[in-house]
């Protein structure tokens, strides 16, 4: 188990750090299939990628209680580093976290483990944080909606293969539902739930 003194640092500059890593995960959001660059330098705890690592240290707190799936919490240093370097609360029932960490998506849980917020509180839902295999390579994925002028091709190496089928269910949902940012390495894409697939191939 990692000490305090060999916990990986965080934000080299938290401030300008956080401030860049949010421009991306905005830009991102707001241009769905688009993939945008996490250049902030920031230290990573075994298992986590640098995308989802500045992500973690911009967007949580000590109000966002985070899941983390096996491979995450496969040692302690992930939970530790997050309630170090974020305050964040590391819990185990998924159904009340405001973000997930996927390390291992291809074991993703059904969708409804989690929570997809109240027609009150729409934006109460969780959002997943998938770490993939590539932003670059794989099959194509054609996407539509706000944010998309037209289509989007997202070339990626995506697990579950089924993620976007599993996605759909945020039609019926909306306004309520589950957002999803996907990162390799220090890549990212947004997949808001107003996101849908229009067709995918090898």
């Amino acid at each position: 188990m990692t000490t305090i003194a060999e916990m990986p640092a965080g934000f080299a500059d938290k401030v300008l750090s956080a401030q860049s890593t949010f421009r991306s995960v905005m830009d991102a959001m707001a241009r769905p299939g688009s993939v945008q660059r996490v250049a902030a330098s920031v230290g990573t705890p075994a298992g986590m990628m640098r995308g989802s690592a500045a992500i973690a240290l911009t967007l949580f707190d000590h109000d966002t209680p985070i899941w983390l799936d096996a491979a995450m919490s496969a040692t302690p240093d992930v939970a530790r580093w997050l309630k170090f370097h974020a305050s964040a609360p590391v819990i185990t029932d998924s159904s009340i976290a405001s973000f997930a960490l996927v390390g291992d998506a291809a074991s993703l849980p059904a969708l409804d483990r989690f929570t997809f917020g109240s027609s009150e509180y729409p934006d109460r839902s969780t959002t997943l944080i998938l770490q993939v295999d590539s932003l670059s390579q794989g099959p194509a994925f054609e996407l539509k909606g706000p944010g998309i002028d037209g289509s989007a091709v997202l070339q990626a190496m995506i697990k579950p293969r089924d993620l976007f089928q599993r996605l759909a269910i945020n039609e019926a949902l909306f306004p309520r539902g589950i957002d999803v940012v996907l990162v390799h390495d220090d890549a990212i894409v947004a997949i808001p739930r107003t996101t849908r697939l229009i067709a995918s191939g090898g």
